[in-house]
């Protein structure tokens, strides 16, 4: 069993439950007690919407997926701040919404878009001296963290909600916290502010309208993986029977004519997926194998 999943995560699961979940359900299909399974990018155990799966020797491929895009739809909540910069913290500051704040809005979030510096949120899995810094920040403590630069491709208004609540939506590049920018919305209209709801959308190739729930991959496990040719856009060539032997040992094969790219997902004759190779002048070089 390889490929990918669309795994639609409802809110309140982690992803590393949802990801043991799904590998659960795809170790009983397959009869493999060993099938590795790994997600393609954390998302918040309160975020519902796009988890993406590597399944099998698929995990292998997570290193050459270029298209790390991510799109997401929130919901900004303006004169409440907490601690955790989403609608699961602690309170930390409150100030009276004005009737007409969501007006400077569109403006606002077009000052924000392309490239732009964020610090990462203390409530975070990245680490500090060993320690994770939400466990940090649970600790009472706060340490520095460096600005990371990262793309915000679009940002538009979709509606205000009530008298303090605008949804929007996102385009972003990977590393992206969504509570930290609307956090600095909020400060830039002159506000506190928080995340309330996030639902992602899109994460690379994978993209909500076709996620699956877990429901639906028990169901038909099969059904649900995804090919890799589908997801990694490199082109296939298909060896011959001595070709895919010499490939499979590692050692390099004849290049078949007309391949310009520089990996290739390599087939033996019976089509079975034998792995990625690199284009080397008129050569073929194996650099992972999983049959």
């Amino acid at each position: 069993m390889l490929g990918f999943i669309n795994l639609f995560k409802p809110a309140g699961l982690t992803s590393t439950q949802a990801v043991s979940r799904v590998r659960r359900i795809l170790r009983i299909a397959s009869g493999d007690r060993r099938l590795p399974a790994g997600h393609l990018g954390t998302l918040d155990p309160q975020a519902a919407g796009v988890l993406p799966i590597a399944v099998g020797k698929a995990t292998r491929l997570i290193p050459l997926l270029d298209d790390r895009r991510k799109a997401y739809a929130c919901t900004l909540v303006a004169g409440i701040a907490t601690d955790t910069q989403d609608a699961v913290g602690r309170t930390i500051a409150t100030q009276p919404v004005p009737p007409d704040w969501a007006e400077a809005l569109p403006v606002v979030l077009d000052s924000f878009v392309g490239r732009i510096e964020q610090i990462p949120p203390m409530f975070s899995a990245l680490h500090h001296g060993g320690k994770r810094l939400y466990e940090l920040a649970r600790e009472g403590v706060v340490v520095e963290r460096k600005a990371r630069t990262i793309t915000i491709y679009s940002l538009h208004l979709l509606g205000v909600e009530s008298l303090n609540v605008a949804r929007i939506r996102i385009a972003c590049s990977e590393g992206t916290y969504i509570r930290t920018l609307c956090s600095n919305i909020g400060e830039r209209i002159g506000l506190p502010a928080h995340m309330g709801s996030l639902v992602r959308e899109a994460s690379g190739p994978f993209v909500l309208s076709e996620a699956l729930t877990m429901e639906a991959i028990s169901a038909d496990p099969l059904a649900a993986l995804i090919a890799p040719e589908n997801i990694v856009p490199f082109p296939t060539v298909v060896l011959d029977l001595r070709q895919s032997a010499d490939f499979r040992a590692g050692r390099m094969v004849p290049l078949p004519a007309g391949i310009g790219a520089r990996h290739v997902f390599v087939r033996d004759e019976s089509r079975t997926l034998v792995g990625v190779g690199e284009t080397l002048g008129a050569l073929l070089a194996p650099r992972k194998v999983f049959v």
